[in-house]
Formats: structure tokens, sequence, C-alpha cells
């Protein structure tokens, strides 16, 4: 993707960050959401229980954007939201999150919108245009 004039009109998604239990899924998104040129920090994680112990941090950098897989062990994407949206609360609640997955289950999909925390549904590859959908979304929050 060649970035044009319509990048200027989107600002940049400050800190993203990734959870996804595989690490090749890990590496390709990372280059696609640099790529995009619309993040300027990324902080990945294997396991929900890491991203959650991050998230509680009193000190933490603020989070614009939650990209959360679905399948992960452990602790699966619903129950991270579960603990997320009780734990956290509104600070939670002001991140754009999205879920990815590569299920094509309609209740995963039904599954994820009933929380009102997530703003958008991607089923994987993460592309770079869904990179600057969220963008956009967070753009659109902060108005």
């Amino acid at each position: 993707m060649t970035q044009d004039t319509t990048l200027g009109a989107i600002p940049q998604i400050g800190l993203a960050i990734l959870v996804d239990d595989e690490k090749f899924d890990q590496m390709v998104y990372q280059r696609v959401m640099k790529r995009s040129g619309f993040v300027r920090e990324i902080m990945t994680f294997s396991h929900a229980e890491k991203a959650l112990e991050f998230l509680k941090q009193d000190n933490r950098p603020t989070v614009d954007a939650v990209f959360l897989d679905i399948n992960m062990p452990r602790m699966n994407g619903f129950e991270f939201l579960d603990i997320a949206t009780t734990e956290i609360g509104e600070d939670f609640a002001k991140m754009v999150i999205v879920m990815l997955t590569t299920s094509m289950n309609p209740q995963d999909y039904d599954r994820a919108m009933a929380f009102s925390v997530v703003r958008k549904f991607i089923y994987k590859p993460l592309t770079q245009d869904d990179v600057r959908d969220v963008a956009g979304l967070i753009h659109k929050a902060s108005s």
C-alpha cells in the first residue's frame, strides 16, 4: 500500500497491543502495522494473561488499540474481554478493541460484538487497510 494524501487526515495509532499466541502471525501483523504507516508503537503478547497484567499497571502508557485473537490457549479472547471489562473498566472501554480470528463460526462474531468495547471484527489475515480503518475508529472516538 502506498501512502497517499489521506494519511494526514487519519491520526496514527500511538500504541497498539497485539495479543496472539501464534508467533508467525505476530511477526506478520507487526510488519503489516509498521508498513501501514498508521502505528507508531506495537507491543506483542503471546498470552492474554500477560497482556492483562500490562493493562492493569497504573503507570503504563496510553493504549489506543488492542488487536485480540479469539482462539488462544489458557485464556481465549472472550475470557480476556470478560476480565478486562470488569477489572480495568472505563480505561479499557476507551481503547479500540479489535477481534482477530480465522473462525468462520457466526456465533464467534455475535459473541464478540455483544461486548460493547469491541469496535471491529477482522477475519485473518490483518491487512494495511484494516489498520487504517482502526486508526479511523480511534479518530472518531476522540472527536
